[in-house]
């Protein structure tokens, strides 16, 4: 089994706690039960990305308004949608870069006053060293902007170990349970606790949930997001809604999953 490295697994460590970090469901006009599922008593979600309009959108959004008050109430963190894959054009186009910088932080500073998010998402962010810099600048003042913001940094595969010194957690992979089984952890996240990674897989059967657990345990991946939704070769959203076995996902968090 790929998974199962010759390096020593970092979750042996008896505080491993998994829970549940959601890419994003569509609107909460269009998916309002899902959204509010995700406030139940006992569900272990650790936080929640909102993606207005491909960002905060032009004004307050009532639906996500209301969505990111209930969150709140129910003590999930909310985390601000950010697209950061152009950042990386600025060490090549320095004033585009820091056009994009701009653009970046105006974004934030709207979800913050829009929403009072307790974060923020990075999707599409950079995995190479060079681009590192660039991500640390912005890392930094989305900090300054909101106390103790909770910044997650969505590469979707493992990045240059810098950016590990950047932000709280890092989603090391994203992609489809045919890949998920047979992936392997870079070594050098072995030096950093479990609740520093993220995994998002799509497509994984209910009858394959336990070994996709056991695999995101082994790789020391705390926070999680499974569903049996596809993307159907590129053309749809697998995140946009709750996986079919909601109940049985939640369950299986909740009580820990065995060696």
């Amino acid at each position: 089994m790929p998974y199962l490295t010759g390096t020593t697994p970092i979750t042996a460590n008896t505080d491993f706690r998994a829970g549940l970090g959601v890419p994003g469901y569509a609107h909460p006009l269009l998916a309002q039960a899902e959204w509010g599922e995700l406030t139940r008593p006992g569900t272990p979600v650790h936080w929640v990305v909102l993606n207005v309009a491909d960002g905060p959108g032009a004004r307050p959004d009532p639906h996500c308004l209301q969505a990111a008050g209930m969150l709140h109430n129910a003590g999930v963190r909310v985390l601000g949608h950010l697209d950061t894959a152009h950042l990386d054009a600025g060490r090549i186009d320095m004033g585009r870069g820091a056009r994009a910088f701009g653009e970046v932080i105006s974004e934030a500073q709207r979800y913050l006053d829009w929403y009072r998010v307790d974060g923020f998402f990075l999707d599409r962010c950079p995995t190479e060293r060079a681009a590192l810099p660039e991500i640390r600048r912005t890392v930094t003042t989305l900090r300054a902007l909101r106390d103790e913001a909770h910044m997650v940094l969505g590469h979707g595969t493992h990045p240059h170990p810098g950016y590990a010194e950047c932000a709280d957690q890092l989603v090391t992979f994203r992609g489809s349970w045919s890949d998920y089984r047979w992936s392997q952890v870079a070594e050098w996240t072995a030096d950093y606790p479990p609740d520093r990674f993220c995994h998002f897989v799509h497509g994984v059967p209910l009858g394959h949930l336990d070994e996709a657990l056991r695999i995101a345990r082994w790789q020391g991946a705390a926070t999680v997001w499974f569903t049996d939704r596809t993307d159907r070769g590129g053309r749809t959203d697998p995140w946009e809604a709750m996986p079919g076995y909601w109940d049985e996902i939640v369950s299986r968090i909740g009580t820990g999953v065995s060696e």
